[in-house]
Order: C-alpha cells, then structure tokens, then sequence
C-alpha cells in the first residue's frame, strides 16, 4: 500500500516510550497514523540521512552535494563507559544527533578539526 501524504500533523510519543506516533494528513485529506516501535524509528533515523543526500543527488544530478544541517552547538560529555566520550550536535531547529566516540578518535577528530591546511579529512576506516 502506498500512502501520499499532504502534511505531517503531529508526533508523539507513546506513554512507556516503546513507541513513537506520526500523524498525517492523506493526499485526500484524512488524517492518519502510523505506529513505529523504538527499534524501527531508530531504524528509520539512521537510514534518513541517506536517503536525503540521494534523493538531492538524483535531484539535481550531482554526485557531490550532501544535505548539510548548520550547526549551532555541540556539547562533548563523559559516555557510562570511561573508554567512550559522547558528542552532541545541535542544529537552530532543534535538530540534534548524539555519538559515542572513543577516546583515541575524539584526539583524531580535534586534530582534524585545528588542521586549517587539510580542507577534507576523514578517519581512515
């Protein structure tokens, strides 16, 4: 079944937060719902990303544009693991993503972030 939307209504999330709840308006004008799980919005949330920058590739045609968020804030905390750091990155609409990040690369990223010769760097996989 495919389902066109018109505008996203509201979300919410369920009263244990196993769930989260998207409300839409139809492309005929009904408001509905869909009920993901935590595991299917986390799902949800890590493929998005992707499929924004192929989406404005295939748009566009243009291989090298990705979908950038502008950073407002970052906060960098102590992860309950002591091997792991946390970084969070905040955008002005209050969008924010959090990373684990362990100590050997939080060195390497603020290497990379004060090296103002080396316009692209990136963590060898």
């Amino acid at each position: 079944m495919d389902i066109e939307t018109q505008s996203l209504t509201c979300c919410e999330i369920a009263a244990d937060g196993a769930a989260i709840s998207l409300g839409f308006v139809d492309c005929k004008g009904r408001p509905q719902t869909i009920r993901l799980s935590l595991n299917q919005v986390g799902a949800l949330a890590m493929t998005l990303p992707t499929l924004i920058g192929k989406a404005l590739q295939t748009r566009f045609g243009d291989e090298t544009l990705r979908y950038a968020y502008p950073l407002e804030s970052w906060v960098v905390e102590q992860s309950s693991d002591p091997r792991h750091g946390m970084i969070t990155l905040r955008t002005s609409d209050g969008f924010s993503v959090c990373f684990s990040i362990p100590r050997d690369q939080q060195s390497e990223l603020g290497e990379a972030l004060v090296a103002n010769n080396t316009p692209d760097v990136a963590r060898p996989n």
